[in-house]
């Protein structure tokens, strides 16, 4: 059962990286936005769970995606809203840092709220050709 899980495992990963090399730079941020909820999701339940391990690993990937989001600003044609993401990208670390130390789901489900809130406008947003 562990080989069929490991090559599962070897399939989805060689899946998503064609995906990230044929995806466009909108289609990259949605999908590291997607990964962020992905790991606060897997960290609420972790949390319900009393799985401090789980918990924290979920917690610190997504982090470390809202930091590679805020690394994708550009300040120079963003002007005050990359300002605002750059802001907001900080409280919701510090945020989620608050959460893992204090096991607080609320803040985590605080997170998804403005997460949910960005990917709404990424989406709505038009991308010239």
């Amino acid at each position: 059962m562990s080989v069929n899980m490991n090559a599962l495992k070897q399939y989805q990963s060689v899946d998503l990286r064609a995906a990230v090399e044929t995806a466009s730079p909108k289609e990259l941020i949605s999908m590291l936005v997607d990964g962020a909820l992905t790991a606060m999701a897997k960290a609420m339940g972790a949390i319900e769970r009393s799985d401090i391990s789980m918990r924290t690993e979920q917690l610190n990937k997504a982090n470390d995606i809202i930091l590679g989001l805020k690394d994708f600003l550009d300040h120079e044609k963003g002007g005050e809203i990359a300002g605002n993401l750059d802001a907001l990208y900080d409280y919701m670390v510090r945020s989620l840092m608050q959460a893992n130390r204090n096991n607080d789901e609320a803040k985590v489900q605080e997170v998804m709220s403005l997460m949910l809130q960005i990917k709404s406008g990424w989406n709505a947003m038009e991308v010239p050709s």
